[in-house]
């Protein structure tokens, strides 16, 4: 009886020290966070190649990508010139609609600059992610 005991007792203790590990990797996944929306790497590479293909192609949704004027200065690491394309927090491409408060910056080449959003900020400005 004492060794279930002990056995089950070591499995507990097993899976709780395995459990930490987990919730710290996913707290890790948030290459970025606007407001209370966190964005993983391949949700920003999404956004940012949808807009890169429709910005090289000359196509849109809803005048979606368009430059970016970056009047609020942001000392992005690429060159411009600037679009700005909506990233969702449901997880979806944009598609058209409301592009809700959030925003991947890219350049001419496709290179990202930065995240942005709404949330948070006076106005119609945006503040860094």
């Amino acid at each position: 009886m004492f060794q279930v005991k002990t056995l089950v007792a070591l499995l507990l203790t097993s899976s709780l020290t395995l459990a930490s590990p987990i919730e710290v990797e996913s707290r890790q996944a948030c290459a970025y966070t606007c407001g209370d929306v966190c964005y993983d790497s391949s949700a920003v590479s999404a956004a940012l190649e949808e807009g890169y293909s429709l910005e090289s192609s000359g196509d849109d949704v809803n005048d979606y990508p368009h430059v970016y004027n970056n009047y609020e200065g942001f000392d992005f690491p690429v060159p411009p010139t600037y679009y700005e394309f909506p990233i969702m927090s449901s997880g979806d491409i944009y598609s058209g609609g409301s592009p809700g408060a959030d925003r991947v910056v890219f350049n001419e080449d496709g290179d990202l600059a930065g995240v942005i959003t709404h949330t948070g900020a006076s106005g119609n400005d945006f503040v860094s992610c």
